[in-house]
């Protein structure tokens, strides 16, 4: 059974940083990409960035780029979210999808790890 758990998230001040974790089974991490996203209140689903770990390509999102960074330890079927930097309009709730390849399309979801960004 494909599966994508995240964790991680929690309450922090702007200009602090988390680590979230997206732990798969069900499949290898290293054969698809995994894509985060987020969902603020009140607002629709918007891509952070991506991580294709069959050719090692990452994307992100420009309200990201230069604050975060994934990451991807295939040993232990993990993808990681370094979130640095972070500000209040970060706050939202965080999933990781699988895709086959990145922006292809997210067939499996996490069910999300809530962050807060406190100004």
């Amino acid at each position: 059974e494909v599966q994508l758990v995240e964790s991680g998230g929690g309450l922090v001040q702007a200009g602090g940083s988390l680590r979230l974790s997206c732990v798969v089974s069900g499949f290898p991490v290293a054969d698809y990409a995994i894509r985060w996203l987020r969902q603020a209140p009140g607002k629709e689903r918007e891509g952070v960035g991506c991580i294709s770990n069959s050719d090692g390509n990452l994307y992100y999102e420009a309200p990201v780029r230069g604050r975060f960074t994934i990451s991807s330890d295939n040993a232990k079927n993990t993808v990681y979210l370094q979130m640095d930097s972070l500000k209040p309009e970060d706050t939202a709730v965080y999933y990781c999808a699988r895709e086959m390849f990145c922006y292809s399309g997210p067939d499996h979801w996490g069910q999300g790890t809530r962050v807060t960004v406190s100004s």
